[in-house]
């Protein structure tokens, strides 16, 4: 698809995971924020400029490589103090001794991968706010071939993370009306275009696309892939 049809994407969406303004709050919360908080794999970083708007006194670094992500992070964060750098997560190396990382493991190779990164850049007695997918039941082959199958069970996802030393202070996950709501927002760009510009040549291929993304979700997907929060200690 084009520039304008991509940039509708996540035009509609708060944040690219599935979370409510209430949970996000929790998170905030649970992080003790304090000094500096980095968001790794950051997209455009609503959850970052909010914890800064949050927060007196604390600064906020967003890293990413998606130039159109960040642009839209730097015209939020507009008076906050935060710096969004287009950087790659995985090779990061400034020490964080409040991190977050939601939905970007696979910046970094894998959830294991992630976990065992992101533990070399928060150091002892710091936190990190750590979002991940996981499979919630059985995935079918063909919900396996849209992820990829280095998705773990929510058991093995909190094994990676003990083994690469992380400790557990919180965990939640993602309820079916946050899912329902993001998965309706990133469509709702492309689908209210379409709705407005049914002559339009490109038309056919919007239409395609938004009829095989909302059938991959009910019908493969809603229910089995799951999404966890975790504020994990060191």
């Amino acid at each position: 698809m084009d520039d304008e049809l991509d940039a509708l994407r996540r035009s509609r969406m708060r944040w690219n995971a599935p979370l409510s303004e209430a949970h996000a709050e929790l998170l905030l919360d649970r992080m003790a924020l304090t000094g500096t908080v980095t968001d790794l794999g950051c997209g455009w970083g609503e959850l970052l400029v909010r914890a800064v708007a949050r927060t007196p006194g604390l600064r906020g670094v967003g890293v990413d490589t998606d130039s159109t992500g960040l642009e839209r992070g730097r015209a939020a964060a507009v008076d906050r103090d935060v710096e969004f750098v287009e950087a790659d997560a995985a090779t990061w190396e400034t020490p964080a001794e409040r991190a977050f990382c939601i939905g970007a493991s696979h910046a970094f190779g894998s959830s294991r991968a992630a976990l065992e990164r992101l533990a070399t850049v928060v150091p002892a007695g710091g936190r990190l706010l750590y979002g991940d997918g996981f499979w919630a039941a059985p995935p079918s082959p063909a919900t396996v071939g849209i992820f990829g199958d280095d998705v773990l069970t929510l058991p093995d996802l909190l094994d990676a993370a003990g083994t690469a030393g992380w400790r557990v202070l919180h965990l939640s996950t993602a309820d079916q009306l946050e899912w329902d709501d993001f998965e309706s927002t990133s469509r709702a760009g492309r689908q209210e275009w379409l709705l407005a510009h049914p002559a339009d040549p490109r038309a056919p291929e919007v239409r395609a696309w938004l009829d095989e993304r909302l059938r991959q979700y009910v019908g493969e997907y809603r229910g089995v892939l799951g999404f966890s929060y975790l504020v994990l200690g060191r």
